[in-house]
């Protein structure tokens, strides 16, 4: 029988165990295991070898804690009671009640990021994981060029949006050359409160996400209550 099937009072996880939990919970909210690493901080075969029941330190299990939202992140550092399966299904349902899955694609030229950056009302630019000081300067500033470029594009001749193209592929260069990729998705999102007889606007959200190289996912999670710029 599956061990998190059944409740048990509170005591230390076997290694085996602790992969179990996470597994789970990683699949609950299916996500993949690049998804979880991209989240917690992690790389891909770090979540692997926990899933497999190899030991995880403790900076591992406060990183994975972290990732699922758990209030306390040394719950896996300390003892813990396995979720039984109603748990489990409430923990599920709670997580997609306050989140979406939204599909991402690399975003590799500045064009690209000009085009999208403009044919967006607003955008969420964020890390997945903790930039160095250099890379997190590097990603500030290439934020702070584009929504400046897109307040006001229209002023711009189209000889002048070249030299944009090149100042954006520029910062893309400069981050891959520290590690960093990049990836964007879209949503669509209700702005503003609802008023009788008359619709709330809706605006399209673009995402940028600081990735790690080589390891892009292909799906975010993502708040359902977005708070963008």
């Amino acid at each position: 029988m599956d061990p998190l099937m059944t409740s048990s009072p509170p005591r230390l996880l076997t290694p085996a165990e602790v992969g179990a939990c996470i597994r789970q919970f990683r699949e609950l909210r299916r996500w993949s295991q690049e998804q979880l690493a991209e989240i917690s901080g992690l790389n891909v075969r770090t979540i692997q070898r926990v899933e497999q029941g190899d030991s995880a330190g403790f900076d591992t299990r406060r990183a994975l804690a972290r990732a699922f939202d758990f209030d306390d992140i040394d719950v896996l550092n300390k003892p813990f009671s396995l979720p039984t399966a109603e748990e489990l299904q409430a923990a599920q349902a709670a997580f997609e009640r306050d989140h979406i899955t939204l599909a991402v694609s690399p975003l590799t030229a500045g064009r690209q990021l000009a085009g999208l950056i403009t044919t967006h009302d607003m955008d969420l630019s964020e890390p997945a994981f903790e930039l160095t000081r250099e890379a997190a300067e590097e990603f500030a500033g290439l934020v702070d060029y584009y929504r400046e470029y897109r307040d006001c594009h229209e002023l711009y001749s189209e000889t002048q949006k070249l030299d944009v193209f090149d100042d954006l592929q520029r910062h893309i260069d400069a981050l891959r050359a520290l590690g960093v990729s990049l990836c964007h998705g879209a949503r669509k999102v209700r702005v503003g409160q609802a008023v009788p007889g008359r619709e709330p606007w809706v605006a399209t959200v673009l995402y940028v996400i600081a990735t790690r190289v080589g390891e892009e996912p292909g799906q975010i999670a993502v708040p359902r209550a977005a708070r963008v710029g």
